[in-house]
């Protein structure tokens, strides 16, 4: 599976941004797809996630209830909006498929990621 991820950008704290990252090749509607992203100096973390058929979206709690992810089916897109954007969430985004929803929140049996895409928050 090969993915393709576009958004990100700068913005002023309080704003939103919309990241996307479009899945292909063999067997690319069967992962389960999602986001993590890596601050300056940090480890990767896990940000949202959402299984193959669109159900069962998982989210850090650092970002609950600011971002959502939803999925168009069709496309074997990802979509990841962004509101209420704080300096703390200034990162690289990656796109990541993985097996499932439950082992992709742990970072496990990962099978693909997309180039990283700047995300910067200004206060």
């Amino acid at each position: 599976v090969q993915l393709q991820a576009s958004g990100g950008g700068s913005v002023q704290a309080g704003g939103s941004l919309r990241l996307s990252c479009a899945a292909s090749g063999r067997s690319a509607s069967t992962y389960a797809l999602g986001w993590f992203r890596q601050g300056q100096g940090l480890e990767r973390e896990f940000v949202a996630g959402i299984r193959w058929n669109g159900e069962g979206a998982r989210y850090s709690d650092s970002v609950k209830d600011r971002f959502t992810i939803s999925r168009d089916i069709a496309r074997n897109t990802v979509y990841m909006q962004m509101n209420k954007l704080a300096p703390e969430d200034t990162a690289v985004y990656y796109c990541a498929a993985g097996v499932g929803i439950a082992t992709m929140t742990l970072g496990k049996f990962l099978q693909a990621w997309g180039q990283g895409t700047q995300v910067t928050v200004s206060s």
